[in-house]
């Protein structure tokens, strides 16, 4: 988590909880799921990805925003034109594996009820521990077990979740970041990464501390880090 990411002290250390329960009970799954809630470019997803490397296990996501029918978790039944798996089922198959960590992205934007069911209720089944051995996938018609399945989950507002998941999350939120972070994160993550993209060394050109404070202070001030890399 620390080669991964800068700061986040109290996350980090929320997410160590989460992870020495699920060691002591010997891998099965233990209590709510994690769902990071912050703004946009705070991390999010990559601290799913630094989980799974700590974990050594594979790693999939998928994103669940804008999903309004129900199909898109449960699967289409083989009956219809065009009928594919569920999202579940299909990171599945990407991840390779039954014991995946699976991020669920973006599960504030889901559309709770509509004409094709509710997907938020399909989900509530996926994410929970008592449900989910026996989940049922209408594209394949059997039951497919979750129970192995690490899930953990990102919002940007915890609000917009409905109330019913939201009772299974255990919230950890990921602030923003200060100035000061941003300027410690350009040092250690973003410079690195972005002279090797660009494709020149701190030879060709060099930046001081008091230009990353310009920088973060004047021209990206919001709490994530996409604008401020994209400036730099």
């Amino acid at each position: 988590l620390d080669e991964r990411h800068w700061g986040l002290r109290e996350a980090k250390e929320r997410i160590l909880e989460h992870l020495a329960v699920h060691q002591l009970r010997g891998g099965e799954p233990a209590g709510p799921i994690l769902c990071f809630v912050g703004p946009p470019g705070t991390g999010k997803t990559s601290l799913g990805e630094a989980i799974a490397l700590a974990m050594g296990r594979a790693f999939d996501r998928f994103s669940v925003g804008g999903v309004r029918d129900e199909a898109e978790i449960r699967g289409h039944r083989r009956t219809y034109v065009g009928a594919m798996p569920g999202r579940i089922a299909q990171a599945l198959r990407r991840a390779g594996v039954r014991d995946p960590v699976l991020m669920i992205d973006e599960i504030d934007k889901m559309s709770p009820g509509g004409a094709n069911g509710d997907p938020t209720a399909a989900m509530l089944e996926v994410l929970d521990p008592s449900h989910n051995h026996a989940f049922a996938d209408h594209y394949l018609n059997l039951p497919l077990d979750l129970s192995a399945v690490f899930f953990l989950c990102t919002a940007n507002n915890l609000f917009d979740i409905p109330a019913t998941l939201r009772d299974r999350l255990e919230v950890i939120r990921i602030a923003g970041y200060t100035a000061e972070e941003k300027i410690e994160i350009a040092w250690r993550y973003s410079l690195p990464k972005l002279f090797k993209a660009h494709g020149i060394t701190d030879r060709d050109l060099q930046f001081t501390d008091e230009v990353l404070a310009h920088l973060a202070g004047r021209y990206a001030r919001e709490a994530g880090l996409r604008n401020f890399e994209r400036q730099l």
